[in-house]
């Protein structure tokens, strides 16, 4: 088999999760135990991660999705508000707001860091407008201080949807750190994960334990007071709650996850500075980079196709495929979905958005990503750009 034989039958996927023996072991250790539903190694879980992000409080959920619908619940927000959120983002960012019955107001992005701004997020402002929800885009922090200078002025809650950004920095705190309300995701695409599942952060102890209830059916007895004494204690539903709790498995899986990150973060940020080494010098691509106040985990690493490089972005994308590597389009644009594209969502221009929507790529960075794959994925855009890599 020749070497390029070899290559195209060797599929490089853009993430994979690093999982290993300790993860297996901590997961046998739960199943042993017989508590596998969420107990005590949530609740070390929850304290450690807490701890890591310099939070008072953290609240372990099913995912990240529904740790921005207990934050938006616990903020008070529902039908007749206005949640400004980023069109560039994940469609559960939207979604969150359409739960507790707000209206999702779309707000343009910055071009250097694909999140929302001051800027942005002012021209986005109605007078219903009662939260805001901020993204660490694909890791990328978020210049929340300006941001919260203006919505706090205003009585308007932050929520930081944080799902990509475990292991970034913002001005030499982990970020999510100034946040009201941060959410969380653990999903396999993640730096950290456990398979599926969530986080809610905050420093406000009545909404953490608010959010504690309403991720158990809002019971007034915790499943572990429940199960911890032979006679339960009686409970109540004092509100209408939901299921969103993570097990102790996925906790356990968690706390090793937690003792790599900092390891795992310095790897991707190695890969990505090889990437731009070795592209630096190719016209038309335009690489995303730290902000001068903070730093990325890089959980995505993203390019901007300009006018001046050969090929456009979807040749580019097919050229990738076809010598085996699974590189991604960039961000979607929320507003351009079926599910939004015909609702009120606001008037500020997107143009933005939609530049980087439809025209970035992002490149395959995981912890046991190769030298020769990351060389394979750099001599494919250096072929796509007609160039040659030695």
């Amino acid at each position: 088999m020749t070497v390029s034989q070899d290559r195209a039958l060797s599929r490089i996927n853009v993430m994979r999760p690093w999982l290993g023996t300790e993860e297996a072991e901590a997961v046998a250790e739960v199943i042993a135990s017989g508590w596998v539903a969420q107990g005590p190694r949530v609740a070390r879980f929850e304290e450690a991660f807490a701890g890591t992000q310099q939070a008072a409080h953290a609240v372990a959920v099913s995912n990240c999705t529904t740790a921005l619908h207990l934050a938006l619940k616990v903020a008070g927000i529902g039908p007749r508000d206005d949640v400004v959120v980023p069109s560039l983002s994940f469609i559960a960012t939207a979604n969150a707001v359409t739960y507790v019955g707000a209206r999702p107001v779309f707000a343009d992005v910055e071009p250097d860091t694909g999140n929302v701004s001051v800027r942005t997020i002012a021209a986005a402002l109605t007078p219903a407008t009662r939260a805001v929800i901020v993204v660490d885009q694909g890791g990328m922090p978020v210049d929340l201080v300006p941001i919260r200078a203006l919505c706090d002025g205003l009585g308007i809650t932050v929520v930081e949807d944080a799902a990509c950004a475990a292991g970034s920095t913002y001005r030499g705190r982990p970020v999510g750190a100034g946040a009201e309300l941060a959410a969380w995701s653990f999903h396999p695409r993640k730096i950290l994960t456990t398979g599926e599942g969530g986080m809610l952060t905050t420093h406000n102890a009545g909404w953490a334990d608010r959010a504690r209830k309403l991720r158990e059916h809002a019971m007034s007895v915790s499943a572990k007071d429940r199960h911890s004494t032979v006679l339960a204690p009686p409970e109540e539903y004092g509100e209408i709650g939901f299921n969103y709790r993570m097990t102790d498995m996925q906790a356990a899986v968690g706390l090793v996850q937690l003792g790599r990150l900092e390891e795992a973060v310095a790897r991707r940020r190695a890969i990505v500075a090889t990437y731009r080494e070795a592209l630096s010098g190719v016209a038309g691509l335009r690489f995303s980079q730290d902000p001068p106040y903070g730093t990325s985990n890089f959980q995505s690493f993203w390019f901007e196709v300009l006018p001046g490089f050969a090929v456009g972005r979807e040749e580019l994308l097919e050229r990738l495929a076809n010598d085996g590597i699974s590189a991604r389009r960039g961000i979607m644009a929320a507003h351009r979905q079926p599910a939004y594209a015909g609702l009120n969502t606001g008037r500020a221009d997107l143009s933005v958005t939609e530049r980087l929507t439809d025209h970035t790529v992002i490149l395959p960075v995981y912890h046991q990503l190769t030298p020769d794959e990351q060389s394979r994925v750099i001599d494919s855009i250096l072929k796509a750009a007609g160039s040659s890599h030695d």
